[in-house]
């Protein structure tokens, strides 16, 4: 008996990660595609209202943008010439992240999404972006697998898994304090 519950236990769990991975995808198509289309019913259904989206400027310093400042720039039936890609994400229970990517002719933006899972749907709660140029990779050194979606390649994300390992010290084993401030 303990065998079959634990089995229905997985089928359920298992069902539960997929629908959180589609949702995650879509969410993030929602943004990449929205942006890409200048459709501002897309980009809406991506972001939370309280979403602010936050770069450093060239003076070094943080700068906010409602996210309906930035949907408002927006200028429907004005295609934009880009290509898009997730290129990772992560999430435990309602919290997620995600690292995507929009290519333009001479440079790119890489975005850092922070999401969380709001009544059974995903929604970028923060923007984190850079400009930088075209053959700049972003590191990848949590993880070997990712997720990538290319907007011009058939509109179908995969799964990719790198063999690649990078090397990256581990910190010196240090003794737990009674108190972390948590």
């Amino acid at each position: 008996m303990k065998k079959i519950l634990l089995i229905v236990l997985s089928i359920f769990s298992f069902q539960a990660i997929a629908q959180d991975d589609a949702l995650i995808r879509e969410t993030l198509l929602n943004y990449l595609d929205g942006g890409t289309d200048q459709d501002t019913a897309r980009l809406n259904r991506a972001f939370h209202p309280a979403c602010i989206l936050r770069n450093l400027s060239k003076d070094n310093r943080i700068a906010d943008m409602p996210y309906r400042e930035f949907i408002s720039k927006a200028k429907p039936g004005q295609k934009l010439s880009r290509t898009t890609k997730i290129v990772s994400y992560n999430y435990v229970g309602g919290v997620g992240s995600a690292v995507v990517e929009a290519e333009y002719d001479s440079f790119k933006y890489v975005d850092i999404l922070n999401l969380f899972k709001i009544n059974g749907n995903w929604k970028i709660v923060s923007r984190l972006f850079t400009r930088a140029e075209k053959g700049i990779e972003v590191s990848n050194y949590g993880g070997s697998s990712n997720t990538s979606y290319n907007q011009n390649s058939g509109n179908s994300p995969s799964s990719t898994t790198s063999n690649t390992k990078k090397s990256v010290p581990k910190p010196a084993a240090t003794k737990p304090k009674s108190d972390d401030g948590w």
